[in-house]
């Protein structure tokens, strides 16, 4: 069993769950905020069983429709479909059994987030697709992988959201597509000549890696606006400027090695860095919601 679940866990990529479960988890603590930050083990526990779920599901889906191009490809020869470690049927097994541990997460927290549940796994999985027919599959993915911390929101609080809590977790999500964007076209860098010759797409693909690392570099500038922005609605202070300025710090540092560095130093700039700066978000956030007396725009 242990080897069977270490085998799912890579096939999906577990340790990448660390990028979108900090803002979930961030945002959880600030909807949870009247009770400091914390909405009761069950919610939280039905939380993260949403999360991982939804992410598995995510993840097995675009192996499993991405699995000739991943043959073909020298970098992602060796997953586990085209190498021959998992079967089609296993793979779709475990997508089946994630979506339907969404769905029932989602109907235990919440009518809002069960009636939602199917629209979450529809955008989840549609953006394996866009890589085939649109340059902005990035701006896809940034969509899907922002649901994580509205979703946390909305479990919380389910439809008793006020004006304001939209503008928050709008913002918020706005900053989360943005981050995802400038990261996920560094690490499109690694598949650019692959990607041209076979027909997909991205902007590293339509725009030539230099321009689209510039539009990366400002997609990161403008995030570290939005969350900038977060923060003075939520009334947040020192802690969450300081975590906000490590982050500025990384996502600066994010691009000096994407820039000056050979390919082998991208998954450090995609992983190592960006795990940080999620963790970093979440850190702060929770310190400020848990500690913070003063006042607040509610």
């Amino acid at each position: 069993m242990l080897a069977v679940l270490q085998k799912w866990g890579s096939f999906v990529r577990f340790s990448h769950t660390v990028f979108a479960l900090p803002f979930a988890l961030a945002a959880m603590c600030v909807a949870a905020r009247d009770h400091r930050g914390w909405p009761g083990w069950r919610t939280f526990g039905l939380i993260l069983v949403a999360m991982v779920c939804a992410r598995t599901a995510a993840m097995a889906f675009n192996r499993i429709v991405d699995r000739k191009f991943d043959a073909l490809n020298p970098r992602t020869a060796r997953r586990h479909l085209p190498a021959g470690q998992m079967s089609l049927f296993e793979a779709c097994t475990l997508c089946a059994g994630a979506a339907a541990g969404l769905i029932a997460a989602s109907y235990f927290l919440n009518p809002l987030c069960f009636y939602l549940s199917p629209v979450a796994l529809v955008v989840i999985c549609f953006y394996s697709l866009t890589k085939r027919f649109t340059d902005y599959t990035h701006v896809f993915l940034g969509i899907a992988l922002a649901l994580a911390p509205v979703g946390a929101w909305l479990a919380v609080k389910g439809a008793n959201v006020s004006g304001l809590e939209i503008l928050q977790m709008s913002v918020l999500s706005v900053a989360v597509v943005l981050w995802l964007i400038g990261f996920d076209i560094i690490y499109a860098l690694q598949d650019y000549e692959f990607d041209k010759s076979h027909g997909l797409h991205s902007l590293v693909v339509a725009w030539g890696p230099k321009n689209a690392l510039q539009a990366a570099f400002l997609a990161h500038m403008v995030m570290c606006g939005m969350l900038f922005a977060f923060g003075l609605l939520c009334g947040f202070h020192f802690a969450y400027t300081i975590g906000w300025l490590i982050i500025v710090a990384c996502l600066v540092l994010e691009h000096w090695v994407a820039r000056r560095r050979s390919l082998n130093w991208i998954n450090v700039a995609f992983f190592r860095l960006n795990a940080l700066v999620s963790a970093v978000f979440f850190i702060v956030t929770a310190a400020e919601v848990v500690f913070q007396g003063g006042f607040h725009l509610r």
